[in-house]
């Protein structure tokens, strides 16, 4: 569940705690609500600590450079004996 379910799953939760006056039979629908609001607060905290790990800056690792070796052909003069 990302940060937009977490943030509607509150709205649902105070909706139904704060602003209505329904009797369901055997639901207690402001109980519900509370329970939704605070499933939604735990997936906020979740998803930013989430977040937050990942945001974490790793300090670039220095990079290793080869330098290239040039092989020259030997064709006999090359290597300063003159054949």
């Amino acid at each position: 569940m990302g940060l937009g379910g977490c943030i509607i799953l509150i709205a649902v939760g105070a909706i139904l705690t704060f602003a209505t006056d329904w009797h369901v039979q055997s639901v207690n629908v402001h109980l519900v609500g509370v329970i939704l609001m605070i499933v939604g607060v735990i997936g906020v905290t979740t998803f930013s600590s989430i977040a937050r790990r990942r945001r974490v800056m790793v300090p670039p690792t220095t990079t290793v450079v080869e330098e290239e070796r040039h092989h020259h052909a030997r064709d006999g003069y090359s290597d300063g004996y003159g054949v």
